[in-house]
């Protein structure tokens, strides 16, 4: 095993299984699915800033605000 600690798995079967292998000094090696992620982020929002006027971004700014503030 390397010397470095292995990230704990959030599936219960996993970390189970993780676990019989550290008891048991088996090499452990937890790679988790990615493959449902996305790649590079989300870059949706610069881009509907960089096409947005000042004023309109000021408009949306002050909407925010008053929303956060707003008392119930």
């Amino acid at each position: 095993m390397t010397n470095k600690k292995p990230k704990r798995p959030k599936d219960a079967n996993q970390l189970a299984h993780m676990i019989a292998a550290l008891a048991t000094s088996e090499d452990v090696e937890h790679n988790p699915d990615v493959s449902g992620q996305r790649k590079g982020g989300v870059k949706g929002s610069e881009k509907r800033a960089a096409s947005l006027t000042p004023k309109e971004r000021e408009e949306m700014a002050r909407l925010a605000a008053t929303a956060r503030w707003k008392k119930s």
